[in-house]
């Protein structure tokens, strides 16, 4: 898929299809992740492939805006290293290419949990120098999201050139 149109195209899935995902498909998820461009080349991240039913329902239970978690085929923790201060963008650079690669292999995904997932930390062992920014759960979506139908602001509203409030084009 033309990576505008996986832009264009991606939605929230918090449904997923009883069907796993193949290796090779979670592989390129991680590494686009891992081949993210990151601040001063620092990659202050780490992810955590899941994969395991029992893992995936603890973590649906410990990360409370993301209780799908749970029935998803994979799920990817996203940490970062608490004493680098590019961490959380680096991290959310990482994310943002996690769910554009899986659009485009037809996988869904939507970002889970934010601040205060200690006990995510705790269930997959991530040592403390560590934040938990995200907890992605990844799967065939379970009805028809490939519409890309998204209620956006007019461009008129959010975009400018050159000044804040100057009409593009």
């Amino acid at each position: 898929m033309d990576v505008f149109e996986t832009v264009r195209t991606v939605l929230a899935v918090r449904a997923y299809q009883d069907r796993p995902i193949p290796d090779d498909v979670i592989g390129r998820i991680l590494e686009s992740a891992r081949l993210t461009a990151s601040s001063m080349n620092a990659q202050p991240w780490h992810f955590i492939a899941v994969t395991e039913r029992e893992t995936l329902r603890r973590l649906g239970e410990a990360v409370r805006t993301g209780r799908y978690v749970a029935d998803a085929p994979l799920a990817v923790a996203v940490a970062v290293e608490r004493a680098s201060p590019f961490g959380v963008s680096d991290g959310s650079r990482a994310i943002q290419s996690m769910v554009l690669t899986a659009w485009a292999e037809g996988v869904g995904s939507v970002w889970a949990g934010f601040t205060g997932m200690d006990e995510v930390r705790e269930i997959l062992g991530i040592p403390q120098r560590y934040d938990v920014i995200a907890v992605v759960p990844f799967g065939y979506p379970a009805d028809d999201r490939r519409a890309g139908r998204k209620n956006r602001k007019p461009a008129e509203e959010v975009v400018s050139r050159e000044r804040f409030g100057r009409p593009f084009p």
